[in-house]
């Protein structure tokens, strides 16, 4: 019976250490702490980019988002409001990479990337994203762990800002302008048909 005691509470000081080798808790979308016991998060610079495949975002198309640096193991990734201090999780993460899961936060099942293992993740990993309808400006943001002791946390990109929508003339052309050049070609057209015998 004292061998069981002793072997439960051993399990019970060992458990802390292994953290969350399966992704991050639903509790730390707000704050993107790790919930690492004992351990904090690096004070230097983060050897580590966030970078993404355009800076504009467009209603239905997917964006993909690449970590740059050198290779981890934990990541929890979101995208957040530029224009507010919300921490709501945004849009929707497509089909996760290999090695990496969705993560319920803001009541969106697929408003969070983490982690599902500790496999080595590296710029490869290519995770891609939906804007919703109704955002303007965006940034992504991280927590990543290259190990369960060493980690960095508000890695965040460049902001993207909301492009116009659809197919339309180069920025700074006039509607008007448009039209005066249909007519422009259409007269030619019309003054060689009256002069050619009929």
């Amino acid at each position: 019976m004292e061998l069981l005691m002793f072997s439960l509470v051993l399990l019970q000081g060992i458990s802390p250490c292994f953290s969350f080798p399966n992704g991050a808790p639903t509790s730390a979308c707000d704050d993107m702490v790790p919930r690492h016991t004992g351990v904090q998060p690096q004070p230097t610079p983060a050897p580590y980019t966030i970078l993404t495949s355009t800076k504009t975002l467009q209603t239905g198309q997917p964006i993909t988002v690449t970590i740059t640096g050198t290779n981890y193991r934990g990541v929890l990734l979101e995208a957040r409001s530029a224009a507010s201090t919300s921490t709501n999780a945004l849009g929707s993460w497509q089909l996760p990479p290999p090695d990496t899961k969705f993560l319920q936060c803001s009541g969106n099942k697929e408003g969070a990337i983490t982690h599902a293992n500790t496999n080595v993740k590296d710029d490869t990993t290519v995770f891609t994203w939906l804007p919703p309808n109704n955002t303007n400006t965006i940034y992504f943001m991280a927590t990543i762990a290259q190990q369960r002791t060493v980690y960095w946390l508000n890695i965040r990109s460049g902001t993207l800002i909301k492009g116009s929508e659809g197919i339309g003339l180069a920025t700074g052309g006039n509607p008007g302008m448009a039209s005066k050049g249909f007519l422009l070609l259409l007269a030619p057209c019309m003054l060689v048909s009256q002069m050619l015998p009929r």
